[in-house]
């Protein structure tokens, strides 16, 4: 697979330690001087790289990440201002972020510095957060008349619950990487020097499993988002009943019961 290169973002493939010819995607936010604002072009250059990644199937995680001092320090504010309610809605800016929700393989966000705006709504979209100490989020558009459009409100909701939600939202304040640590928005918190190396470190990780059933298992998990408890039950069972008709499901239960590490290969 040839690697695209790209304007404001980076893209590698890393291989996992010891599995053979399987790798990690990772995409980096590389907007410096704007400190990674997520500008038109950005975004679809963020969505072709992830689905690129998505389709490439040596490689079972995707790891998004920014520079130490921003993840994305929110949307580029000088391509809306001057917009009006018919050309925003005509230009549908918000399709991108509908193709990321799309992706089938586990992204993880490692994220230290800024991840306001915006940046915490891509965020909020990843499957794992891995924060450093230095992080901070933030929902701050009620300060420039108005809310968040990408999810923000309904992705914040539901992770750390109404009033709290509210109280970010209506004040529009940061909050630090361990109030989103107590809060249950982020996974873990570790030093700034460490957060890319232990969100690969859980990469590497996860992609030891199944990529069938890690796809399924994301699905499931997104599904119970997205309806009523007795739906997600329903769709969690029917995955689970479609992964007896993998190898996958056959290597794996079969190296358990002898005592060795299983080999997936996605069949």
């Amino acid at each position: 697979m040839t690697m695209t290169t790209y304007e404001n973002i980076l893209t590698a493939k890393e291989a996992v330690p010891g599995l053979a010819g399987i790798n990690i995607g990772v995409v980096t936010l590389n907007r410096p001087k704007a400190l990674n604002a997520l500008c038109h072009d950005l975004m679809n250059e963020l969505v072709d790289a992830l689905t690129d990644f998505d389709k490439d199937d040596s490689i079972r995680v995707i790891v998004l990440t920014g520079s130490e001092r921003a993840f994305a320090a929110g949307a580029d504010i000088k391509e809306m201002s001057d917009e009006t309610t018919v050309s925003i809605m005509s230009k549908d800016r918000f399709a991108t972020w509908d193709r990321i929700r799309n992706i089938k393989k586990p992204i993880i966000a490692a994220i230290s510095g800024y991840a306001l705006g915006g940046g915490c709504e891509l965020t909020m979209m990843c499957d794992i957060i891995i924060a450093s100490e230095s992080a901070q989020f933030g929902q701050p558009e009620i300060s420039i008349g108005v809310i968040p459009g990408a999810g923000g409100t309904q992705r914040l909701t539901r992770a750390v619950g109404k009033y709290r939600a509210m109280e970010l939202i209506l004040t529009g304040r940061p909050f630090t990487a361990n109030e989103a640590l107590e809060m249950g928005l982020v996974n873990k918190v570790v030093p700034t020097e460490l957060f890319l190396d232990e969100a690969k470190s859980m990469a590497y990780q996860i992609s030891q499993k199944s990529p069938l059933a890690l796809q399924l298992a994301k699905e499931a998990v997104l599904k119970s988002y997205d309806g009523t408890l007795s739906e997600g039950l329903q769709f969690e069972r029917k995955n689970f009943y479609m992964l007896f008709s993998s190898e996958d499901q056959k290597e794996g239960m079969k190296a358990f019961i002898e005592k060795r590490k299983a080999t997936f290969t996605g069949k």
